[in-house]
């Protein structure tokens, strides 16, 4: 007899990943496929945040608000090697918004969702602050100072599907649900590998669309269902350039449009900038940074640094479209982030349908689509509510503070290991470094090196245990390595994929 999952999710962002994790936590039987590589598509081109999101209190969001600010010390500690905090500096400006106006939504920032661990906000003078002196001079002389978190989103996805597959899950990536239909109260989805073009079908009892930019898509694809709702697509472009200062510290920079743009360290030699708000018309999976919005970028930070950034100097950009709930802003940037569900049951099976939604909730967002399908599963979801934000993602088994001390283990460990590598894999693995590190004596333990501190150890160890397929999925989702390799040396890894079959393993178990 075929077997029939409880629960079949489409799309492998980091909506669909947190649901297969808390679904598979609970006890059902999950199955997930996305069309591509894990995050391949809006939850890896992020501003890479976790925040409460300061901006959307002038927007009176205060619940979304309210329920960032909490999520995000839960993320920081269950995922304390790929989040981490940082401190944002915000210059007054006059003219634009009042410096009263800041301090009350610095301090609604500040004690509306429970901070225990990070810092609280600080006035800054800027004449006397380190982080004045990239500012251009005389023209900013105060700041505030405030606490959110940077994250590595593609990992955080990655990891999210990892710990969903250990406890159960079936993860197929590279998988298109080509057509959804019901008979006799059960989903049928017909699935192709996009690779081989090999067709399948799976047979689920409940099935979530969290198909992002393309939710409606999945729901053209003979779902017997009629969305009520409707998607906005809002794109978002970033760039990189070159490290701009020396100190650790990000800003936020308000612009005379009522925008504003995030200066982030990342990457130890690289600064992030972004990210821009505009409605989006076209395939999702062919947009790009246009030259108005890498213009736009630079000319709104050199209002604000001393040494101007141009687009000759940009080395990098990327672009993600996010589909947002329309709920009628007249701009883009007004559009809520918030979430909403659509639950249909067209022949008596349900199908979930997510709109909207940003990284910081998702874990949330799991845990109501869960509530909602409820009467639909079979497993006893009380039982386990609430254990996502207790128990740690693959690697994440240690203190918020602990990834300083991990560097310097693996270093003793692994004495090779320069204090630069080393960090990286403390910040990308945590605790499950040794996993593929082994009994490594030298470099030339871990095989081929492909630069960069990349060796064959860890790619066949991505390609095992996170569905790692293609030297872009290595490069640019599993790790931003992209920037340091050169085009021969991405190409050589892509060879050597193509000539090294690693079969990827459904449950590691934490190997």
């Amino acid at each position: 007899m075929d077997k029939i999952f409880d629960l079949a999710i489409i799309g492998g962002g980091i909506n669909g990943c947190g649901i297969a994790r808390d679904a598979a936590g609970r006890g059902n039987s999950v199955f997930l496929c996305e069309m591509n590589d894990l995050a391949s598509g809006t939850s890896s081109w992020s501003t890479k945040l976790v925040h409460g999101g300061l901006r959307y209190l002038e927007y009176y969001e205060f619940r979304l608000v309210r329920e960032a600010l909490i999520e995000r010390e839960i993320l920081w500690q269950i995922a304390p090697h790929i989040i981490r905090p940082l401190r944002f500096v915000l210059p007054h400006h006059a003219g634009l918004r009042p410096a009263w106006l800041l301090r009350l939504g610095l301090f609604l920032y500040d004690h509306i969702g429970g901070r225990k661990l990070l810092p609280p906000t600080r006035s800054v003078d800027l004449t006397r602050d380190e982080v004045g002196k990239p500012l251009v001079p005389n023209r900013y002389t105060r700041a505030f100072e405030y606490s959110d978190c940077f994250v590595d989103d593609a990992r955080l996805v990655v990891l999210t599907a990892r710990d969903a597959a250990d406890r159960g899950a079936e993860i197929r990536t590279r998988t298109r649900a080509v057509e959804i239909r019901q008979a006799d109260g059960i989903w049928h989805v017909a699935l192709e590998d996009t690779s081989t073009g090999t067709g399948s079908t799976i047979k689920a009892r409940s099935l979530v669309n969290a198909g992002g930019p393309w939710v409606e898509d999945v729901l053209r694809s003979g779902a017997g269902v009629n969305a009520r709702a409707k998607v906005r697509l809002v794109q978002g472009s970033h760039i990189v350039v070159r490290k701009l200062y020396a100190h650790d510290r990000a800003y936020m920079f308000q612009n005379s449009d009522g925008r504003i743009v995030f200066v982030i360290p990342y990457q130890d030699d690289f600064t992030l900038i972004g990210t821009t708000d505009r409605d989006f018309d076209g395939d999702p999976s062919k947009v790009k940074a246009s030259t108005e919005e890498i213009k736009y970028l630079c000319d709104s930070v050199s209002e604000y640094l001393a040494k101007p950034v141009s687009p000759e100097d940009v080395v990098w950009t990327y672009a993600g479209v996010r589909p947002l709930y329309d709920d009628g802003a007249s701009e883009a940037k007004a559009a809520t982030r918030d979430y909403v569900f659509e639950l249909d049951t067209p022949g008596g099976a349900p199908m979930l349908s997510i709109y909207g939604g940003k990284i910081t909730t998702y874990r949330r967002l799991a845990e109501e689509a869960l509530e909602r399908l409820a009467p639909y599963l079979r497993s006893d979801l009380k039982a386990k509510e609430g254990w996502t934000g207790k128990s740690p993602l693959p690697g994440g088994d240690m203190d918020v503070s602990a990834v300083a001390a991990l560097t310097a283990e693996l270093m003793r460990s692994y004495p090779f290991l320069t204090p630069a590598h080393a960090s990286r894999l403390a910040h990308a693995y945590g605790t499950r470094a040794t996993k593929w590190l082994g009994d490594a004596k030298s470099l030339v333990d871990l095989g081929q090196s492909f630069g960069a501190g990349l060796t064959e150890s860890e790619v066949r160890y991505l390609m095992a245990h996170e569905w790692a397929r293609s030297a872009e999925d290595i490069v640019w989702r599993r790790s931003k390595l992209g920037l340091h390799l050169s085009v021969g040396e991405i190409a050589a890894l892509e060879d050597w994929i193509a000539a090294n079959h690693v079969a990827p393993e459904a449950h590691s178990n934490g190997s």
